[in-house]
């Protein structure tokens, strides 16, 4: 591995790029590599998205993507396509950046690139390198080294480090940039994209990028899932999970990102890519025990929550009305994929309640049993209990006085910790946070 200064590669000037996929990590890849100043063609076969970008209807939601894609189009660097054909033969690279779904075993799907891939190859001009940035099982950069089997084309290892809510961010300014590969050449090439992006380059083989990607989300998710053991004994002993929290992060070794309680994780990378890498080590007899113990206590967690409010709910749940703030897996994104709030609230459902849902992002949800409605006051109407699910700052901006206006319960279940808990009890309302005392038992 070596860390790459500026000052060994050369300037190759704007490049053209063929982005294949537009979905979260393909959009946010060809709006930034145009913005960096590169010719960018990003490719899609649904003709439906298609068109609906050219139109700037974007099919995600994220921070300044928008603004980006408009850019580039009125520049002229960015345009979209379905014309794979007409793209691929022009170019100096491709990045795939295509689905990886998970499959019925765990592991990562990855029939998507091998399509591609297998469609592309013949059509490469000479001296055209094949970037991937979609996550996939380690060493299937060199089964695509092996299914395009042109010396004259390289394939470098590129993963995504993007966070939802702050994908653009990420590109543009990252912690790192990782690209693997067997010619160093390529790996130069592929780094010399980057070149006005301030941060350091990590040059190294195609399993060990692949690895640094996985592992880097499974030790992200291992701290969640710790951080809400540790909520979990705070509330069984009485003590305060933010003021442990407060005492661990000032340690420097421990450091305070994602290392805050809540419902637990979710979203389109945590579960998928805990369970493939966990997946690939069973196929080569290394069982990866943390993180199959990090999976089992996110689940854990979740159950617990459902537990603890319908404890708390009382014993009539077939005529209780819970609101639901919150659908999204975390706030500044509209995406709902393995979303702890809507776990959450489906088993709610599952327990008799009904459950009423609002999320400014007004997300499409996989059920038809949560009833969504358009604003936070409809949601709170008549509710017994409101359970804030996601972080959202409309949620913690919203006055005391508002919640227990609409409200008909006394109780609110906040799982973000956002909620001013005093300003709550000042107007009879009880905010239970797990791992925190209720507010009438402190200084008794």
């Amino acid at each position: 591995m070596r860390i790459l200064n500026k000052e060994v590669w050369w300037s190759m000037g704007a490049q053209k790029i063929v982005v294949i996929g537009t979905g979260y990590v393909g959009l946010t890849t060809g709006a930034c590599m145009a913005h960096l100043g590169h010719e960018v063609i990003c490719v899609d076969n649904d003709e439906t998205k298609i068109n609906s970008i050219r139109r700037g209807i974007l099919p995600i939601y994220e921070e300044n993507l928008s603004e980006l894609v408009t850019q580039g189009c009125d520049a002229g660097n960015l345009s979209f396509t379905t014309n794979l054909s007409d793209a691929i033969p022009d170019t100096n690279f491709v990045f795939l950046c295509l689905p990886t779904p998970t499959s019925d075993d765990g592991s990562a799907d990855i029939t998507a690139i091998i399509g591609v891939v297998a469609d592309i190859r013949t059509h490469l001009k000479s001296g055209a390198v094949v970037v991937n940035k979609s996550t996939v099982p380690v060493n299937s950069a060199n089964s695509l080294v092996e299914l395009i089997n042109r010396s004259d084309i390289d394939v470098v290892s590129n993963p995504e480090f993007l966070r939802e809510g702050s994908a653009v961010r990420d590109f543009l300014m990252p912690d790192r940039i990782v690209v693997g590969c067997v010619n160093p050449m390529a790996g130069h090439r592929v780094a010399s994209l980057y070149e006005n992006v301030a941060s350091p380059i990590v040059l190294t083989d195609f399993a060990s990028a692949e690895t640094i990607k996985y592992m880097a989300n499974s030790y992200l998710a291992m701290r969640i899932s710790f951080i809400n053991e540790v909520a979990s004994f705070c509330h069984s002993i009485g003590a305060d999970v933010l003021e442990v929290v407060k005492g661990l992060t000032l340690d420097k070794r421990i450091g305070a990102t994602f290392l805050m309680p809540g419902p637990g994780w979710g979203g389109s990378c945590f579960p998928k890519d805990t369970r493939a890498i966990s997946r690939g080590a069973d196929l080569t007899g290394e069982r990866l025990e943390l993180i199959e113990t990090a999976i089992a206590t996110n689940t854990k967690h979740q159950l617990r929550i459902v537990k603890l409010i319908t404890d708390l709910a009382g014993n009539n749940p077939t005529t209780s009305r819970v609101c639901l703030l919150g659908l999204t897996f975390k706030a500044g994104t509209d995406d709902v994929r393995e979303s702890p709030a809507l776990i959450i609230g489906q088993a709610l459902v599952s327990e008799g309640f009904s459950v009423v849902a609002y999320d400014p992002m007004q997300p499409r949800i996989p059920t038809h049993q949560i009833a969504l409605v358009g604003t936070i006051e409809e949601a709170l109407r008549g509710a017994d209990v409101v359970v804030v699910a996601t972080e959202w700052e409309e949620f913690s901006s919203l006055a005391a006085e508002n919640y227990a206006d609409a409200m008909r319960g006394k109780l609110l279940f906040d799982l973000r910790y956002v909620l001013p808990r005093e300003k709550f009890a000042a107007v009879g309302l009880e905010v239970i946070t797990l791992g925190q005392r209720p507010i009438r038992e402190i200084g008794k």
